[in-house]
């Protein structure tokens, strides 16, 4: 019989093997979203607020799997603090080829009403 951590392991090696980058030190949302914003800002040149992060990241996730697939499709627009528009884009729209993939596993969430 297969454990399930066996079957885990062997897919972050295939992962690996496809040039994902292993990130163990991401477990928790607080470390996703972190890492989520430094790749957001390098991305779109842009240093974001903490409140400008908080919205942007409210408007873009969604249990609606479509709506967050067109998001991740298109170029989009956020207002930022002092009025300004910010065009930006999720991921790498123009050079595909030159995002980078993250795998994580045991990654905990917590909902706000959870403890």
């Amino acid at each position: 019989m297969t454990k399930e951590n066996d079957i885990e392991q062997r897919l972050l090696t295939k992962l690996q093997d496809l040039k994902y980058t292993y990130r163990p030190d991401i477990r928790d949302r607080e470390a996703l979203e972190q890492n989520f914003r430094e790749k957001f800002e390098a991305l779109n040149r842009v240093n974001l607020t903490d409140a400008e992060f908080a919205r942007l990241l409210e408007g873009i996730i969604s249990t609606d799997t479509f709506a967050c697939a067109e998001t991740l499709r298109h170029r989009n627009t956020f207002e930022r603090e002092d009025g300004t528009p910010l065009h930006y884009q999720p991921v790498n729209l123009k050079d595909w080829c030159k995002n980078s993939f993250e795998v994580v596993n045991q990654l905990r969430i917590n909902t706000k009403s959870s403890f």
